[in-house]
């Protein structure tokens, strides 16, 4: 059988925004504390309807959809961390994004809306602490406030609710400290705790039945020997013993997506390029000043978002982020290196023609990386009050960046399939690409992937 391979075109030229997922998210509460008590590592895991791999927000939020529609399937989630969210769910800026900055008609835009209010619904359900913190996106000059009004109407198109250009006392009594001729105000962009989000989401998959289980890292699938017809696939995880025979998988590996994609015989591309997102700390002096989202006005010339001020569900406020290879898949500081997995990323064709493209911008984002006061600048184009002493190194995250061979961030769905017309072909769906914002759009993209399951795998007919 021929490879399939699906990309879902959502498109635009506003590529990879929300580069920052990053890290330290604050999931004190009894779901967290008390996350061993309904997960597991054991060492065999038994039979399955369907695997999910990949604890992260999407593939939790996938798993429990499945499992709600269909009750009487015996799903599991493998996990090669000690708990959910361990990654980019659990390392990101935590805002609920509403949907300005996306073409309008495509995917992307739709499911980020539809995201939006689901996921108000569901925190509110679940009695999960949220601000609707609000946000402007905020215009210094003239050139700025035409690109900003074409937001708007790009935030219209998309039915992002109540959105509206505001300048002057308008924008002062939103935000009393912050400087621009303009601003878009988005009063339903909001802030949460994704890594505590993520953790509800598989009580509420263990509840129904499902089992999580941690420290499972998968390195291999096989096609299940004679005698076990019903279970087609097995998955072998990096412990002696470690083995699950299940009838369907679905991977939503994050950082790992690839690499899980190549154990079954897809391509190496689209490549996951590893780009760490680094924030400083505003000082408790200065956080009186910021009150919600503060963002700029993005770059088309730049794949990514630019500095921004964030609000946190812990009093705490973020500036930032940059944008800097990360010298390992999951390397959240200069010193987390992995020679292999660097090699693996400079080699590869696209990152060479995409540096080429952006060698200026690069250059000075890892200027920015290592002497932090670089970035008042461009702090103090919104704030003029933040100086260098109100600022320090804080948290940081690494985004799972797919990447074509020409050097294109790639902004799409991206299902994959091995070749041929066996089990490991015809049985395993990769999700090779979630695109940002993968958290605020999760209980939507659940939908579309559990849809995708139950076509693909004919589950339900």
């Amino acid at each position: 059988m021929a490879q399939v391979r699906q990309l879902l075109q959502v498109g635009g030229p506003l590529l990879g925004r929300g580069l920052a997922n990053a890290g330290g998210a604050s999931t004190a509460t009894a779901a967290k504390k008390n996350h061993k008590r309904w997960q597991s590592s054991s060492i065999s895991a038994g039979d399955y309807d369907l695997v999910v791999v990949g604890g992260g927000i999407v593939g939790a939020a996938s798993a429990r959809e499945i499992l709600l529609r269909h009750p009487s399937l015996k799903v599991a989630i493998l996990e090669k961390e000690p708990k959910l969210a361990f990654h980019q769910s659990g390392h990101n800026s935590g805002v609920i994004h509403a949907g300005i900055y996306y073409k309008p008609g495509t995917l992307k835009a739709r499911l980020c809306v539809e995201g939006l209010h689901l996921a108000y619904k569901y925190l509110d359900d679940r009695k999960i602490p949220y601000k609707k913190s609000g946000k402007l996106i905020v215009a210094t000059d003239e050139k700025e406030v035409k690109l900003l009004e074409d937001l708007q109407q790009r935030g219209i198109a998309n039915k992002v609710p109540d959105l509206k250009i505001i300048e002057g006392d308008a924008i002062r009594e939103i935000e009393p400290f912050c400087k621009g001729i303009k601003a878009l105000h988005s009063p339903h962009t909001g802030i949460v705790d994704w890594a505590l989000v993520t953790e509800h989401y598989g009580e509420d998959f263990k509840h129904a039945g499902g089992r999580i289980y941690l420290d499972y890292n998968v390195t291999k699938f096989s096609e299940t020997k004679e005698g076990s017809a019903d279970y087609p696939v097995t998955i072998h995880g990096s412990r002696p013993g470690q083995i699950v025979r299940t009838k369907n998988v679905l991977t939503c590996g994050g950082l790992q997506s690839d690499l899980l994609a190549e154990k079954t015989g897809c391509p190496k591309d689209p490549r996951i390029v590893p780009f760490r997102g680094e924030y400083l700390l505003l000082s408790k002096e200065k956080q009186h000043m910021v009150k919600g989202n503060i963002y700029p006005v993005p770059d088309p010339r730049f794949p990514f978002l630019g500095v921004h001020f964030t609000p946190r569900m812990d009093g705490s406020i973020w500036l930032g982020p940059n944008a800097v290879l990360a010298l390992k898949r999951e390397g959240y500081t200069w010193g987390d290196i992995n020679l292999f997995e660097l090699f693996d990323a400079l080699r590869y064709p696209g990152f060479m023609k995409m540096a080429s493209k952006y060698i200026g911008f690069g250059l000075s984002e890892m200027s920015k990386s290592a002497f932090i006061n670089l970035q008042i600048k461009a702090l103090q184009k919104y704030i003029p009050d933040i100086t260098e002493y109100d600022i320090q190194r804080g948290p940081a995250g690494v985004r799972a960046q797919a990447m074509d061979l020409q050097g294109n961030l790639v902004d799409d769905f991206v299902f994959d399939r091995g070749v041929g017309s066996g089990a490991l072909a015809k049985r395993v769906l990769h999700c090779r690409n979630a695109p940002s914002p993968g958290a605020t759009s999760s209980l939507a993209i659940a939908k579309m992937i559990a849809d995708k399951i139950e076509g693909e795998f004919s589950i339900g007919k």
